[in-house]
Order: C-alpha cells, then sequence, then structure tokens
C-alpha cells in the first residue's frame, strides 16, 4: 500500500470511527470480500446516513447487528486494515467477530447464519464436483473424446471424481455442522460415516424398490436400515445434535474416563437419535420442501419462477437467502436438476442493469461513475451487495427497475426449462454449472442478456419520472477531492476549510526539517529509500534529535498525534539511536508526484530550517 493511499484510508478510518461512536463505542472490527463490519455496542449513536458519505464508501446497512459498510471487492482488505490499526482491533478475525455479533442477534437470525456458515466451509468442495460434473458431460457428447481411449479414460474418472464428492457430501455437510456448532469435527466426520455406511440399504435404490430393506423394531419403533445419501437437511440437523453431544458429555464425564467415554457416548446416543428421531424428521422435511418447490414449477408455472426471480433480490436484503443454499443442495439430491440457481442469477444480472441505467443517467456525475463501475463489475461474478446498497435502494427507483426485469429473466427461465447442475456460483461463472440439455449454455445467455435489457429499461423509464439529482454526489463532486463542506473535526478544536477549491502554486517551496548536513537520497543506507522505492526526495544527517515541519500551509485534515501541525513535529534521542547501531539519516519523500510536476532538490550541503531543501515545479 502505498503512502497516498494509505493517507486516503487514515482519513476514512478517522472519519468512520466518529460517525459510529466513537472508538469507546467499537466491539469488533472485521471484513469480508465487500463489507467492512463493526460490531458496535450501541447502533443507534452510528450515523448511517453520514457513513454514506464516508469517501469510497458505496453503501451502508445494519445486518445481524452488524455495521456493514461496502467498500467493495479488494478495497474492503486495505480500508479494513487501517481501519482496524486506528482502532487496535487489527488482529480480530471474523469468526471472532460473528460470536461478538451473535450475542446480538435474535434466534432466527442466528440460524440463518449459522447455515451460512455450515456451506461457506463446504463451498470448494461442492463447486469443484459440479463443474467436474458439467466438464464431463460435455466431454462425453464429443465424438472424439468417445473414439479415443485416454481421453475416455480420462472423462471417466472425471465422472468418478464429481459422483463421489456429491455422494458423500452428507458426510461433508456433517462434518461442517459440528465444527460450526463447537463440536469436534471428527464426530461430525463419524457421524456421516454411519450416515452412508455400507451395512444400509442405499437411499436411492430403496426408493425405487430394488433392494430389500431390513427393519429393526426398537422401543416398539420400527426403524428401516437405509442409508441417507443425499440426506443434506438430516446431515444438518445430525451435525447440530452431535455437536451439542459432544459439549454436554465433555462437561459430564470425570476427566478421569472423558477421554474414552465422552466420544462413545456421543456416538452411541448420536446414532440412536439418528435412526429413531432425526432421520425420519429430517425426510420428512427434505421431502416436504423437494415436493413444495415441485408444486410451485408445476402448478404456479411461469408466474411462480417471475415471482421468485423478481422477488428475489428484496430476500437479499434481509439476509434470508443464505438459506437457498441447503435447499439447492436438497433439491439437486432428490431430483437431480436445480432451477433455483437460474432464477437467482437473473435476479442478479439485472440488478446490474440497472446500475448501468443509473449510469447512463448521471453518466457526468465522477462519484456516481465511483460507485456504478466496480458495483457492476461485482454484479458480474454474483455479488450484488454494492450495487443494491450503494446505488439501486439508496435510489429507489433502480430496485424497482430491477426486480422488474427480475422477473422478466425468471420467464426466460421458465419457457426454456433452465436448470443448473450444481449450486454456489452465479451469472459470468455460473454458466459452467447450467444443464447442456435442450440448448442450456445458450439458453442461459439468452436469459441474462432478457434480465439485464429489462433491468435497464424499466430503470430508466422509470427515472424518468423518480429520479432526483444526487446531490450529495454532485457536491462530492467538487468539494471532496480536497475538503470537507465544513466539517469540524471531533476533538481537534480545527475546522475544515468550507467549498473553496484549494489552488495549486507554480512553485512550492519545501525547507529545511532538521538541522545538519542535507545528502543525496542515493547515499541513504536503507536501500529502499536509496532506490527510490517510495519516490524522489532529499534525506539529512541530523546534528540533533528534532524534526521541524517543512512548510507552511492550510490543514485540512488532523490525525490523533496532531503531527505535521506544530512546528517542532518530534524530538528524538540521536545519541541512543547511533549506539544501537541505527541509521540517523532521515529522508523527506515525495510520492506519486502528478505528471505536470518535476521535483528539484537542493544541492547536497549544511541544512537550516531556514534553508530550502527541495522545489516543486510546474513541467
Amino acid at each position: 500500500m502505498d503512502a497516498k493511499k494509505r493517507e486516503r484510508y487514515e482519513k476514512i478510518s478517522i472519519e468512520l470511527t466518529r460517525l459510529v461512536g466513537g472508538k469507546e463505542n467499537i466491539q469488533g472490527v472485521a471484513h469480508c470480500a465487500t463489507r467492512l463490519r463493526i460490531v458496535l455496542k450501541d447502533n443507534d449513536q452510528a450515523d448511517l446516513k453520514a457513513i454514506e458519505d464516508v469517501d469510497l464508501a458505496k453503501g451502508v446497512f445494519v445486518a445481524g447487528d452488524q455495521v456493514q459498510i461496502i467498500f467493495g471487492a479488494g478495497l474492503v482488505n486495505d480500508v479494513y486494515e487501517v481501519f482496524a490499526e486506528h482502532n487496535n482491533m487489527k488482529n480480530m478475525s471474523l469468526s471472532d467477530l460473528k460470536t461478538v455479533a451473535n450475542k446480538k442477534m435474535n434466534p432466527l437470525q442466528r440460524i440463518i447464519k449459522a447455515l451460512s456458515d455450515v456451506f461457506v466451509d463446504i463451498m470448494p468442495g461442492i463447486l469443484a464436483a459440479a463443474l467436474l460434473t458439467d466438464l464431463s458431460g460435455v466431454l462425453g457428447n464429443l465424438d472424439f473424446v468417445k473414439a479415443n481411449e485416454t481421453l475416455f479414460g480420462i472423462n471417466r474418472l472425471i465422472n468418478i471424481s464429481s459422483g463421489a464428492i456429491f455422494g458423500f457430501l452428507p458426510l461433508a455437510v456433517a462434518y461442517s455442522a459440528c465444527k460450526r456448532f463447537g463440536g469436534r469435527p471428527i464426530l461430525g466426520i463419524v457421524m456421516g460415516c454411519i450416515m452412508l455406511s455400507n451395512s444400509l440399504a442405499d437411499a436411492y435404490a430403496a426408493a425405487q424398490g430394488t433392494v430389500e430393506v431390513t427393519t429393526l423394531h426398537i422401543f416398539g419403533l420400527g426403524v428401516d436400515l437405509v442409508g441417507f445419501q443425499g440426506g443434506i437437511i438430516v446431515a444438518l440437523l445430525m451435525g447440530f445434535v452431535t455437536a451439542k453431544l459432544d459439549i454436554f458429555f465433555e462437561k459430564k464425564v470425570p476427566e478421569v474416563i472423558r477421554l474414552l467415554l465422552s466420544p462413545l457416548l456421543t456416538t452411541l446416543v448420536g446414532a440412536i437419535l439418528l435412526f429413531t428421531i432425526i432421520g425420519p424428521a429430517g425426510r420428512g422435511l427434505s421431502s416436504g420442501i423437494t415436493n413444495a418447490l415441485v408444486w410451485m414449477t408445476q402448478n404456479l408455472g411461469v408466474s411462480g419462477y417471475a415471482v421468485f426471480s423478481g422477488l428475489q433480490q428484496l430476500v437479499v436484503i434481509t439476509g434470508l437467502h443464505h438459506i437457498f443454499g441447503a435447499i439447492e443442495a436438497q433439491l439437486l439430491a432428490d431430483t437431480g436438476r436445480n432451477f433455483i440457481n437460474p432464477l437467482m442469477s437473473v435476479a442478479i444480472i439485472v440488478q446490474g442493469g440497472a446500475v448501468l441505467a443509473y449510469l447512463v443517467m448521471h453518466r457526468k456525475n465522477v462519484k456516481v461513475r465511483e460507485l456504478c463501475i466496480p458495483s457492476f463489475i461485482s454484479v458480474l461474478f454474483g455479488i450484488t451487495e454494492p450495487a443494491l446498497f450503494g446505488i439501486n435502494l439508496r435510489y429507489r427507483f433502480p430496485i424497482i427497475g430491477g426486480c422488474i426485469g427480475g422477473a422478466l429473466g425468471g420467464i426466460v427461465v421458465y419457457f426454456t426449462n433452465l436448470a443448473a447442475l450444481g449450486f454456489g456460483t452465479t451469472v459470468v461463472p455460473g454458466i459452467a454449472l447450467a444443464d447442456p440439455t435442450g440448448n442450456g449454455y445458450m439458453n442461459y445467455i439468452i436469459a441474462h442478456a432478457a434480465a439485464i435489457a429489462g433491468g435497464f429499461v424499466m430503470t430508466l423509464v422509470l427515472g424518468k419520472f423518480m429520479d432526483q439529482a444526487p446531490a450529495e454526489a454532485v457536491a462530492a463532486d467538487t468539494k471532496k477531492d480536497m475538503v470537507n463542506e465544513g466539517a469540524e473535526m471531533e476533538g481537534t478544536g480545527v475546522q475544515e476549510s468550507h467549498s473553496e477549491e484549494l489552488a495549486v502554486p507554480e512553485e512550492e517551496s519545501f525547507f529545511g526539517y532538521a538541522k545538519g548536513r542535507q545528502i543525496p537520497m542515493e547515499e541513504v543506507k536503507d536501500e529502499t529509500f536509496a532506490n527510490k522505492v517510495l519516490g524522489d526526495g532529499a534525506a539529512v544527517i541530523p546534528e540533533e534529535g528534532k524534526v521541524y515541519a517543512p512548510v507552511d500551509g492550510t490543514i485540512i485534515s488532523v490525525f490523533d498525534t496532531k503531527h505535521a501541525v506544530w512546528q517542532l513535529m518530534i524530538e528524538f534521542d540521536k545519541e541512543q539511536i547511533q549506539k544501537a547501531g541505527y541509521d540517523t539519516s532521515i529522508p523527506m519523500i515525495f510520492t506519486d508526484l502528478p505528471d505536470d510536476r518535476r521535483l528539484e532538490v537542493s544541492a547536497p550541503g549544511k541544512m537550516t530550517v531556514d534553508s530550502v531543501a527541495a522545489v516543486i515545479h510546474k513541467a
């Protein structure tokens, strides 16, 4: 991170800290792919409206009792680093933050968040299986692959690999769920092995009546010895139960026999619950979900598809969309096809169409371009939060246009019978998951083109009647680069200048910042400075341990340390530094000089606080 960027992020951090109620109101901070996540003691102290106007922020909302500020992929990592450092929370992980946030969530929010966490851990394996399945399907239809012994063999191995991953998906879910709910992950794996044991009849074969099923009688209950292949809901429930049993027995069993008895009791009780209660209940719930979805496709027809894809992004706003992963997995296990994935995908891409329309309407506005372009790029990879919270919800009519366009995309999905062979990725990378049957790839492209066009056109139409120029963005274009509008920095007593632009002079002089001998940058013993990696500049070997400000100027930002304000900035013990073997030379570096400026460094020699050390000229 270069100095210029860091300075910008430090200003953002100072402003954000003030707007969320100060350091004392911050309990934790972390980040995900696009959002800076902050848990506060009191959310009411946060000025969400003002946070929306923070430099580089694309939107803000509260979800799961976290204040989530959208900066976008990549950028959020750098902003987090500086913000966390500023608030002394650098080592806090997302897991730590979730622990803090979960204490403030209601039960429904905790359940939804937990489901999301379970599938996040195993998503790489699910994506690998889905993509391998798709690759095998494509290769299997090519004549030259069938005719070539080696290619045929490789494709067969690909098919086996993808089938194995999906075949053991319940085990992966049980493992991840047990881990998420506080149990030892290995016990989740053990329970998954029991669910898929070879001693049980295969669930698919049993459903088709092609295998004999043994029935046991336990406590008067008939227990069918059938495996749980495809039992995603059952695996979720068993992962939770196994974790709670493990925690219970670890507390109750005496320490002297805990190592032997605790895992034994957890596995035994868990297995009994699996076959007598959890398994039958989970199968019933899975069947109910699948039947409801299939009923929707058969009875609601095109209207059901249109409503789902039209409203799906409103579900994203609530955070309830995390539950779709479990539903998609179960739908795939039961039917082999996932029609929810393309419906969600067109619902996502249409928000990009709405963003593009808003960009066209305000293309001369710099702030709007800064928001819209990265937001649209995120949409292409299935991430809509920057678009939703930065533009579409903020200005209202784009979200309406997006929902209408999403419904149009859902109609195309219905009539083309589009479905996916996996889940977990959408939009551009999601095409790899499309079921190729019936020109599936082409239909995928057509559905997304129709959706993005519908969202674009409807947003333009609605904008004719509902658009109001974003005054705050217009103001930002002319003022925000150099100053904030009369904002008073809390606790410093320094008020920033108002709306006047700061004129850049033809020539800028930088005076001596330490008494001593000025030397060329090439003579500084640190290679980073000597090679001018950070930029060109001047350097001095000081005679005393004092460093002064090199310029007079107008203060537009003040850090907590108040450095770069007072004429004498710092004092240090030069002799002690020399005794420790460190170089005492002090460089003054000019980073990222504009193309129309050139630096002229004074010749080596005596430096005083009145001498000119360097001059910047207009090229």
